[in-house]
């Protein structure tokens, strides 16, 4: 790529991230966490380059995608080639991503993508993959631990408490963003539960473009068809409203499950009352800690983030400050700065988790599509008497398990 030679004495890392526009809240999550993971790596010395013989400093570059597919083309564009950063990490929506993947590819920039969830983001077979990396789980690994709980927990809980045949399936209305993200969940949920025979029924539908307030209209149509469960797929922004909607001025007085991108704390400071018992199948959460290999790490890090910029990190800060991470280590087993070197670093790399749980202990990115391997679960929501905010417990897997699932006393079920 065009531009000035890059600095010597800095790993310079572009971190693409909707500062503005309907993702702001969670760009900013983004950013923060990859400030403080380069703070911290910076005041234990930096990186070792070893073909240099020395410590280098990290630098952050903030590219601002301004939440459109415009913005990140512009953003990357400036970061590759006027700022010359060595690799990028961060990207959110898949819509945007897959916009700017292609100038990545032939820039040939290593990218840890740590949002951009749909698997047709990570298995594009139209551009050179070997420089992308997506450490988050794909749309159909989030669509699978969403759909086991609903099988395995909510289905039993409502046939019981209703005296239905346990045999009943569990009936399903979907509602979702009109994008890449929200399509990958919805072609997930509808493929997973035919090939696995699942015992759900798929009875509503219902899709909205992104940034959207005022879901009333989809959510009436979803009331008229009686589901037992809303599957929502969402941008932060978005739940929120939809939830308050959903209870407050349609009368759904059904369970909302929701997607781990929103588990973030203004989700919880924004959401009152409505959502209390609703569910969210996630990876990482400010307040559900799973108890295990990573949690003192995630309490140290969430305890620095409030001191640093009093507030709480959410799942996507947590996956790009373990990117700013995962860069490091890149670049220290190359040796050097060279993009190839980083790339094929990315590609052989193993580590230890760091705040997010991870198959087998490790992080380390599939050769097929460079896919790191998390260990999900889902949480329910109760009121806090403290904070009044909602406040998750995990309620699946059994291994994790916090708390038991509660089928709240105001619940309705679906009927045919």
């Amino acid at each position: 790529p065009a531009g000035s030679a890059p600095d010597a004495d800095s790993i310079r890392i572009g971190v693409v991230a909707s500062l503005s526009g309907p993702a702001s809240t969670t760009g900013k999550d983004i950013w923060q966490s990859a400030e403080l993971a380069a703070d911290e790596i910076n005041a234990r010395g930096g990186g070792y380059v070893s073909s240099l013989g020395k410590n280098l400093s990290v630098t952050l570059v903030q590219g601002d995608d301004e939440s459109t597919r415009e913005g990140g083309m512009k953003a990357v564009s400036k970061m590759i080639t006027q700022d010359n950063v060595d690799l990028l990490v961060g990207g959110y929506s898949s819509a945007v991503v897959s916009a700017h993947q292609a100038m990545v590819a032939e820039n040939k920039v290593p990218y840890i993508i740590a949002g951009a969830s749909s698997a047709s983001i990570s298995n594009r077979k139209d551009i050179d993959n070997q420089y992308l990396f997506y450490h988050r789980p794909n749309t159909d690994d989030s669509a699978m631990a969403s759909l086991l709980f609903l099988t395995e927990v909510l289905r039993p809980a409502v046939n019981e408490k209703f005296g239905f045949p346990a045999e009943r399936p569990l009936r399903l209305a979907l509602i979702f963003q009109d994008s890449p993200f929200g399509k990958g969940q919805q072609s997930a949920v509808i493929n997973i539960t035919r090939e696995k025979n699942l015992p759900l029924d798929i009875i509503a539908e219902e899709s909205f473009r992104m940034g959207e307030s005022d879901f009333r209209t989809a959510l009436t149509s979803i009331k008229s068809k009686n589901p037992d469960v809303i599957y929502a797929v969402t941008f932060l922004n978005e739940l929120i409203p939809l939830t308050q909607q959903a209870r407050r001025d349609v009368g759904l007085d059904t369970l909302i499950l929701s997607i781990e991108n929103n588990d973030d704390p203004d989700y919880y400071k924004g959401l009152g009352t409505l959502a209390e018992y609703s569910v969210m199948e996630t990876r990482f959460s400010p307040y559900a800690i799973p108890s295990g290999a990573t949690e003192q790490n995630t309490r140290r890090f969430l305890d620095d983030f409030g001191k640093q910029y009093s507030g709480f990190a959410g799942m996507m800060g947590a996956a790009t400050y373990e990117s700013v991470y995962i860069a490091k280590k890149a670049i220290e087993d190359a040796g050097s700065v060279d993009k190839a070197g980083i790339s094929m670093s990315l590609k052989n790399i193993t580590m230890e988790q760091i705040l997010e749980a991870m198959k087998g202990g490790t992080i380390t990115f599939n050769p097929d599509d460079h896919e790191s391997e998390f260990e999900l679960f889902v949480s329910q929501l109760t009121t806090d008497p403290e904070s009044g905010e909602q406040r998750p417990k995990i309620v699946w897997p059994a291994t994790l398990k916090q708390a038991e699932f509660i089928l709240p006393d105001w619940y309705t079920p679906g009927t045919t």
